[in-house]
Parts: C-alpha cells; sequence; structure tokens
C-alpha cells in the first residue's frame, strides 16, 4: 500500500481525535486541513506533497514566531497552548536531521558548488535547500554555510 497524503493521514487523526474527544488536537487538526485546501484552492489544483510540506513547515513557523510576542507580553497560558500546537504540528513533518548530518550535507553542497567565499552562498544554498527542505530549518541551514564560507 502506498504512503498515505498528509491530508489523508489529517483526515484519519480527525476521525480518531474527535472519537477521543480530543478538543485541542481536534481543532489543531482542523486548523491545518483548512489551511491545506486554502492553498488547494488559491492553487486551482490539488497539492503535491512537497507543496503539503511547505503548507505545515509555514504553519510551525507561524506558531514559533508568534511565542515571542507572547514572552513579551506574559501570556504564559497562551504560550503553553501554542507549544502543544507546535509539538501536534511537527508530528507531521518529516524526521529532522541532525546537526552532524546537516553538516556533512553543507560541506558535500560546498565542495560541488566549489564554492570558497560568502559571495559564493547564493550557489551552497540554492543546492542545498531543495535538499533540505522540510527536515531542517532554513535559518539553520544559513548559519551553517556563513560558518563554512568564512
Amino acid at each position: 500500500m502506498a504512503e498515505k497524503s498528509l491530508s489523508e493521514q489529517l483526515f484519519e487523526e480527525q476521525k480518531e481525535a474527535t472519537r477521543a474527544r480530543d478538543r485541542f488536537r481536534l481543532s489543531v487538526i482542523r486548523m491545518l486541513r483548512s489551511e491545506l485546501q486554502n492553498s488547494a484552492i488559491a492553487k486551482r489544483a490539488p497539492l503535491d506533497a512537497e507543496e503539503e510540506l511547505a503548507v505545515l513547515t509555514r504553519e510551525v513557523k507561524k506558531r514559533q514566531e508568534s511565542m515571542g510576542d507572547y514572552q513579551k507580553a506574559n501570556r504564559q497560558e497562551l504560550l503553553d497552548d501554542l507549544k502543544r500546537e507546535i509539538e501536534i504540528l511537527k508530528k507531521y513533518l518529516p524526521e529532522q536531521l541532525s546537526e552532524e548530518e546537516l553538516e556533512k550535507m553543507v560541506e558535500a553542497a560546498i565542495a560541488e558548488t566549489g564554492a570558497d567565499t560568502r559571495r559564493d552562498m547564493g550557489k551552497v544554498m540554492g543546492l542545498l535547500m531543495p535538499r533540505v527542505k522540510g527536515k531542517a530549518d532554513g535559518s539553520i541551514v544559513r548559519r551553517m554555510v556563513e560558518e563554512k564560507l568564512q
């Protein structure tokens, strides 16, 4: 049997959360399904796996960026809810690369492109980002590439 798409997996998990009466998880799953549907409508075609991953990554990133605002406003209850949402969403992301794995990929990309200065960073990032999409945070990848090219 082929691996389920994110949408199919979310549909199954929504039924499961409904049966378990897990309102919080159910609301997060519904929100994500809604975002996927909105993106498909905007595209005017069904999303492929890579596009679904992009929507999921965007939703996680939105919440991570909001955490700082909630901390500044001293809203601990909202911060706790946000952390729970991120935890639920991350369950659907592919397994993240370890720092060592990422470092090896960065070194390989630098060698492949022949980059030796920071001016070559665009070439390295252009080659590397499609390979690590959804498996590593872009800001961490960028920082690693900068360190290696100094």
